[in-house]
């Protein structure tokens, strides 16, 4: 519970939970599907802000659908992620707030009323989105600082305000990085497991995708145009942020660095939102020059574009259902596994897996706590994540990567050294794995297995 402690996402979740008195698979399923409804309405009215024709801004939108999952850059996140996450809220709420800032802004809006209602919307996101995800929350809201500077009647504003914002971020990062107390050999080791904080470890075609939308965007924002058209304001603001996130990244977030606040920062996730307005430009470019009015023509972009996506989406999860419902047996051998355990477990059992389960071939990322409801030594992919945001998490971090590291092909004896004194009593072992453990569960791939008694544990089950 360390680190959605500064989120009430998990609290909203459990509150609608026990008001609807809908299972939890329901819940989730709905509120992943408003997430991306009010995503979409986000950016409908942030195309309605930038472009007059119809046909651009549903170009701008319907290419936004289409591309939900599409991963941003080297970042480790998507545009939105294929589950329900804190993001799915905090992202529309960023684009939201880009909206109620325009509004308020907008030489266009006579009323004042309908201007100072922008304001609301504006602030309103951004409380909203600082309550499911902090960090991004503070993105969005320097993404609406810079919008603001852009959309200023006053050149020098427009100038040494965004010049100003930018250096702002750079000495704040600065800041964090002088301020930083001294990490331990458990927490660095942790935080090199998360290769996607340091931009020098990215892979070329990763860097390819900081470049790319910079690129286009910047191909907007250069055009020499009234300055207060807004899908310029947004290129703008756009490129500064951007270009900002990577400076400060360069800078200060270095493997190599004495420490690793502001790569704990990530500051490169300031481009999910520059990938949405990328996106949104790209969508109505083509919707108002290429698709125009044809029928026919939307059809084949789209679904040819769609195609791509999904079928880059069973390359990443091929072992899963593409669309996973309630009640629908699961067809992933780890998922039964998991389930399994969840129906035919005590609650209090105690689990170790492979330290790198979650990265194996066909497991596709299934989480073992949230599908089998029990608790588990750490693992090293996801809960490196959690050791590296939290420093008190490493130590046990890293003893349990010890404990599980090749858990299959160990001997019994080897388990049974390394786990016992960690209070382990359950396994989950690959099914080829060699054990003279009871196993309960197998499948073509894996088994759950007890870890026999000790003689402690004998003597006390004689007694009772």
């Amino acid at each position: 519970m360390a680190h959605p402690r500064l989120s009430y996402f998990a609290d909203a979740i459990a509150a609608l939970v026990r008001l609807s008195h809908l299972s939890l698979g329901v819940v989730l399923l709905l509120v992943q599907l408003a997430s991306v409804w009010v995503t979409l309405f986000a950016a409908w009215h942030l195309a309605a802000r930038c472009y007059a024709g119809r046909e651009a801004r549903a170009g701008a939108v319907t290419l936004l659908a289409v591309w939900l999952a599409l991963p941003i850059a080297g970042t480790s996140i998507y545009l939105m992620d294929q589950y329900v996450t804190a993001r799915s809220l905090s992202t529309p709420c960023g684009l939201l707030a880009l909206v109620g800032l325009e509004v308020f802004l907008s030489s266009q809006e006579s009323g004042r009323t309908r201007r100072w209602q922008g304001l609301v919307l504006c602030c309103g996101a951004l409380a909203v989105a600082a309550a499911m995800h902090l960090l991004m929350a503070a993105y969005a809201f320097g993404y609406v600082l810079v919008l603001g500077s852009q959309l200023s009647e006053k050149r020098a504003v427009r100038t040494w305000g965004t010049i100003g914002l930018s250096l702002l971020a750079v000495a704040i990062a600065w800041g964090f990085q002088l301020r930083s107390p001294g990490e331990s050999a458990a927490y660095i080791q942790a935080q090199m497991t998360r290769s996607y904080w340091f931009l020098t470890e990215w892979t070329w075609y990763e860097q390819i995708g900081l470049v790319a939308p910079l690129t286009i965007l910047a191909t907007v924002a250069c055009r020499r145009r009234w300055w207060k058209e807004t899908k310029i304001a947004l290129a703008r603001t756009a490129v500064v942020c951007s270009l900002t996130a990577v400076v400060v990244a360069l800078l200060f977030a270095r493997v190599t660095a004495t420490t690793h606040t502001v790569a704990w920062l990530q500051p490169l996730r300031i481009f999910q939102i520059t990938y949405i307005l990328m996106i949104l430009g790209l969508g109505a470019a083509l919707g108002e020059r290429f698709l125009k009015r044809s029928a026919l023509r939307w059809a084949l972009v789209f679904c040819s574009l769609g195609g791509i996506m999904v079928f880059a989406g069973r390359q990443t999860f091929p072992a899963s259902t593409h669309l996973e419902l309630p009640k629908v047996p699961a067809t992933n051998a780890w998922e039964r596994a998991f389930v399994w355990i969840r129906h035919n477990t005590p609650k209090e059992a105690f689990f170790a897996l492979d330290s790198n389960y979650i990265t194996m071939p066909g497991e596709d990322a299934q989480s073992f706590r949230a599908i089998a409801e029990r608790s588990v030594l750490p693992d090293y992919s996801k809960d490196g994540g959690e050791a590296a945001n939290i420093p008190k998490l490493a130590p046990a971090w890293v003893k349990a990567q010890a404990a599980q590291t090749r858990l299959s092909e160990r001997t019994d004896t080897e388990r049974l050294t390394a786990l016992r004194p960690l209070g382990v009593d359950w396994v989950v072992l690959e099914r080829s794995a060699l054990t003279g453990f009871a196993c309960d569960y197998a499948n073509e791939t894996v088994k759950v297995c007890r870890l026999p008694l000790s003689a402690e544990q004998t003597a006390v089950a004689s007694i009772r």
